[in-house]
């Protein structure tokens, strides 16, 4: 078996054999774009083929930024098109493919991977843990009323600004500015390029499908938030995304999209574990969660690399004893945090915690306490406080959340 970089030559063999691993069709586009593949980067593309050159396996990465807790963006690839054809599996395609990207990332430099895992048992083995979460929340609209926590109605003034409709062929320029600050501040957000917004690949907002946007603007008139949204037939309104520059525009949007008028039910998808919003409903039942699930999966290619980049609120000192069996590499480092920042180095001390570099992918923005994977017997901890140590250590600012889809 050989396992190469695509061209732009290969690109048609290339969505031809990841469309039949998973057994589907290509989808025809919507009017000005809208397929995902159009924003492949075939230079960073693989193609697995067999002795005779028929490709049965592909795997790609996105060239991303990727926040980290502190408010630090850095380059990230994002893992995407993995797929090996059913006549070829359990051979060692996928394995053989895995290592080869990893070697390639290493090559590049680049010390962060992500992805979104079609199935949760598939990339664990590859060093890959679950780092942000999503959930659905469901808001039949007779119930959708929100209430004003007496103390904020009384230690602040009314929010001021304006929500304006419009269509999503009309707003373009202003969802991928607005995008791109908050995703500067948002732990676990990922970039959208211009080029995605340009091709319209991925799905909406982002994809060209007719669907209304509900643009807040500041009481300057410069947009700081919107939700992209659609009415269907049973009069059911779903939200794709609603992206807020903070906590006052995204109640305005909560507040217009709630009260919006011939719907029976309001259904925000990926939304935030740990919103406010149940909250800010008079009844807090109202808001019915489900779909609650993992969705962007991190692995760290060079420990020391990863853990310094990251802004940190805590000081104090932890031993970590790394285990990375796919690649056959176990590493033991003293992490050092003082004012914000982290030193790690190579170290013979005796360790704090021990765990697999999957399970350090979890915790490394702050959206899985080490001491849940210490109970669920992922993590070691060799002493009491351990664990302690380090949930404070690895905390975010906020809760770490990926809208994006690749």
């Amino acid at each position: 078996m050989e396992i190469r970089s695509t061209t732009d030559e290969d690109l048609d063999v290339f969505v031809d054999t990841v469309h039949a691993a998973f057994g589907r069709f290509r989808e025809t586009p919507v009017d000005g774009g809208g397929l995902w593949w159009s924003a492949l980067e075939t230079d960073r593309c693989l193609l697995a083929l067999t002795a005779d050159e028929r490709p049965v396996g592909t795997a790609g990465a996105h060239s991303f930024e990727l926040t980290l807790p502190g408010g630090v963006p850095v380059p990230a690839a994002g893992v995407t098109a993995v797929g090996v054809l059913p006549s070829h599996r359990r051979q060692g395609v996928l394995g053989a493919m895995m290592r080869h990207q990893i070697a390639e990332l290493r090559d590049r430099g680049e010390f962060l991977s992500v992805l979104l895992a079609s199935e949760a048992l598939i990339y664990r083995r590859f060093g890959y843990g679950p780092a942000t979460y999503t959930t659905r929340l469901t808001v039949p609209r007779r119930e959708a009323a929100l209430a004003v926590p007496r103390a904020r109605a009384v230690a602040e003034a009314p929010a001021t600004g304006s929500v304006e409709v419009l269509r999503r062929a009309e707003c373009g320029e202003i969802l991928e500015e607005v995008y791109d600050r908050y995703r500067r501040a948002q732990p676990g957000a990922l970039s959208r390029p211009h080029r995605w917004w340009a091709l319209g690949a991925g799905q909406p907002p982002v994809a060209p499908a007719p669907r209304y946007v509900a643009v807040h603007r500041d009481a300057d008139g410069v947009p700081d938030g919107y939700a992209s949204y659609s009415v269907d037939e049973r009069a059911t309104l779903t939200v794709d995304e609603t992206i807020a520059t903070d906590d006052a525009v995204s109640t305005a949007l909560a507040r217009f999209l709630l009260g919006h008028d011939l719907v029976t039910q309001v259904v925000f998808k990926r939304f935030p574990p740990r919103h406010p919003l149940r909250w800010q409903l008079a009844d807090f039942r109202a808001g019915q969660v489900s779909d609650d699930t993992d969705w962007l999966w991190v692995r760290l290619l060079d420990v020391p690399r990863a853990l310094t980049a990251r802004g940190w609120f805590t000081d104090g000192e932890l031993v970590l004893d790394v285990d990375d069996p796919f690649l056959g590499e176990r590493s033991r480092y003293l992490l050092t945090v003082r004012d914000g920042t982290a030193d790690c180095v190579p170290t013979d001390r005796e360790p704090d915690l021990s765990l697999d570099v999957s399970d350090l992918g979890s915790v490394y923005l702050g959206g899985t306490a080490p001491s849940t994977l210490v109970r669920a017997g992922h993590v070691r901890a060799h002493h009491p406080d351990a664990a302690v140590l380090a949930d404070a250590l690895f905390r975010a600012e906020r809760t770490p959340h990926c809208l994006h889809w690749f």
